[in-house]
């Protein structure tokens, strides 16, 4: 068959054009080497989308990455041969329509095989198309066929591939919080993630925002944390374009909040954000401050750091001084009150707003971001000014990058000691030893960790 074009096929009239995307930006970012964000970018280069059309096809994608396990695990119980190797694009075609047929309620059955086999006929021809008609009609006719593994005899397979993760964190989570908390987290990060917006006090107060959104019609529930923030479920970035552009709140989720929060950074003090790109955690500190005092921001990246100033820009926060540099070679002759450790980590608690991070992350990829994450709070510390407050805070929920980073830095420095964030935060997201700790089952919030360290005075 001759090579498609795919910008004529994605304008074809032969299928509906949001699938023919979807189905080119799974395959795309499979194929290696273009991360998803990039897939998804390329694909809606190829066809213009209308905002809802934009919404389904994010839907789409994002739905299938992190379910495609589980929806491989299925759909081998309906090919005429299990072990069959199917091409890339027809696999994600299969994938699409039983994804469809599962999770969108909105989209009738006999439409999602309709433009299933439709874009299999034109990618393929008829004998695939016939193929992916008998396929999804029997899944309709027996859409329990699948048999996963017994959760009894294998727990860590079950819940590997019914929801969809990869063995070594399943493994962990197993350990961690046995088999039924496991598995209410498990499902929580495949559900549709929520937007959250903090209000930029520095501009507006919270209830100005609250007629601002009533007026546009957007749905939005109080923080349950942090009274500046709010929750708008299911709600397009869209819909709050004019508050964003003018700088009055900022997309932000409250466990990233909670970090600068315990922080408790107050106006007139001098603070220092080691990772402070794109600047959640700078200008949020800038607003408790409300916009006096200094603030030193680092990161190695040149370009993030000229989105750190654009946001600062457009937030009205003028006290922050941005610095190009590696943390860990960063030198400065003052000391600091404040210190912001945000180190690189795997994002474990923010899987549902990453699809693919289930699949690119790795134990070793943990064990090396563990390295940076010491070295890190080690130069953290030696910022700090005695009388001073540290927190580290990471949005992963794996215990080698959170307690035991701290812990072990504790043991090994003296002079600094723990404070727990029992004054500042609900017992609820407090573990045993005072450290902030979120979950992403818990409504409303990410997976996050955040500790505070204080050193001694002299």
């Amino acid at each position: 068959m001759a090579p498609v074009n795919q910008k004529s096929a994605l304008r074809s009239a032969e299928y509906d054009p949001v699938r023919g995307a979807a189905t080119l930006a799974l395959t795309t970012f499979e194929s290696g080497g273009v991360s998803l964000e990039d897939s998804l970018l390329h694909s809606r280069e190829l066809v213009r989308f209308d905002e809802r059309d934009a919404r389904f096809f994010k839907l789409l994608v994002s739905g299938v990455v992190k379910l495609k396990r589980r929806l491989d695990y299925q759909l081998k119980f309906y090919l005429s041969r299990p072990s069959e190797k199917l091409a890339p694009k027809l696999q994600n075609i299969l994938r699409l329509g039983l994804f469809q047929l599962q999770r969108v309620d909105r989209v009738p059955a006999a439409a999602v095989v309709n433009e299933s086999v439709k874009l299999a006929r034109y990618f393929f021809g008829d004998p695939k198309a016939r193929m992916v008609n008998a396929i999804l009609r029997s899944y309709l006719r027996d859409p329990d066929k699948a048999i996963f593994p017994d959760p009894e005899d294998d727990s860590a397979r079950y819940l590997a591939e019914f929801y969809s993760y990869p063995d070594y964190f399943v493994s962990y989570c197993l350990k961690e919080f046995g088999f039924e908390k496991s598995a209410k987290l498990l499902d929580s990060m495949n559900g549709a993630p929520n937007l959250t917006l903090r209000v930029n006090l520095i501009k507006v107060k919270a209830p100005e925002i609250e007629q601002a959104l009533k007026k546009a019609e957007v749905e939005f529930i109080a923080g349950a944390f942090l009274d500046e923030f709010y929750v708008l479920p299911d709600t397009p970035v869209s819909k709050i374009s004019d508050l964003l552009e003018k700088g009055k709140v900022y997309v932000q989720d409250q466990s990233a909040g909670m970090a600068v929060r315990l922080l408790n950074p107050r106006p007139g003090m001098t603070l220092c954000d080691l990772a402070a790109a794109p600047g959640g955690k700078t200008t949020y500190a800038a607003s408790r401050m409300r916009g006096k005092g200094k603030i030193t921001a680092l990161d190695k990246s040149r370009r993030r750091l000229e989105v750190l100033v654009d946001n600062c820009k457009r937030m009205g926060v003028k006290m922050v001084a941005p610095v190009a540099c590696d943390a860990i070679n960063f030198e400065s002759p003052e000391r600091f009150e404040r210190v912001i450790v945000d180190p690189p980590c795997s994002g474990w608690g923010t899987a549902a707003k990453h699809p693919d991070l289930r699949w690119l992350k790795t134990e070793n990829d943990i064990k090396q971001m563990n390295k940076i994450q010491r070295k890190m709070l080690e130069k953290g510390a030696s910022l700090l000014k005695p009388g001073g407050i540290l927190v580290y805070s990471t949005c992963t929920i794996m215990r080698s990058e959170n307690d035991q980073i701290v812990e072990e830095f504790l043991l090994k420095n003296k002079e600094f000691e723990l404070e727990s964030a029992d004054s500042f935060f609900d017992s609820s997201v407090i573990s045993g030893r005072g450290f902030v700790k979120t979950f992403p089952n818990i409504p409303y919030v990410d997976g996050g960790f955040a500790a505070r360290i204080k050193r001694k005075p002299n």
